[in-house]
């Protein structure tokens, strides 16, 4: 057995779609970037129809990721991990909640999976916004595994707070555009 290296990385293209130097002073614009990243990561044929972003609670991008699952052969690879491990490194920390540093959020443009909602509670974000729903996802014929009330109640006891459906019918729409173009559902 051979060791091998792994590197999580975004599409080149990413870089020229975001603004680090810019604020996203609101919800709506913090939804559209993760929206607009994951219609580009379809219309590219980079990766699945997900985007997500990590912003400090003055509006700041910290992170951003792309679903890279068949372009990084990685089921792990989902956008709401690469923005989260996006975010860790551009702090330097393992956590994204220190004493004396801004909360962080973490936005995406569906809801989180099972994988994904369990990296959320141990990120250190303190809030997750998401765009298309589980029931959108599912409709498009991805399987979001298992994610219950009590999924979401556990985070929130936890500190996390949780704002569904956001923008909800422009996240969708880019599930139909992937649909559409004949995108693989590689998790059925």
């Amino acid at each position: 057995m051979h060791p091998t290296e792994i590197q999580i990385t975004n599409p080149d293209w990413v870089a020229s779609m975001v603004d680090y130097s810019s604020r996203y002073t609101d919800d709506d614009a913090r939804v559209r970037l993760t929206i607009q990243l994951a219609r580009e990561n379809v219309l590219r044929g980079t990766g699945g129809p997900f985007g997500a972003a990590v912003f400090d609670d003055t509006g700041r991008l910290i992170g951003v990721g792309t679903n890279g699952v068949m372009r990084l052969k990685n089921s792990s690879a989902h956008a709401e991990i690469v923005a989260l491990a996006m975010a860790q490194a551009a702090i330097g920390s393992f956590t994204l909640q220190n004493d004396g540093q801004p909360h962080h959020e973490l936005f995406s443009s569906c809801e989180p999976c099972a994988m994904c909602l369990g990296a959320t509670l141990w990120s250190g974000v303190t809030r997750v916004v998401f765009a298309a729903t589980r029931e959108d996802a599912t409709h498009s014929g991805f399987d979001e595994g298992p994610v219950f009330a009590d999924s979401y109640r556990y985070l929130e006891n936890r500190g996390i707070t949780i704002e569904r459906g956001r923008l909800r019918n422009e996240g969708a729409a880019v599930l139909e555009l992937y649909v559409k173009r004949g995108g693989p559902i590689y998790n059925p």
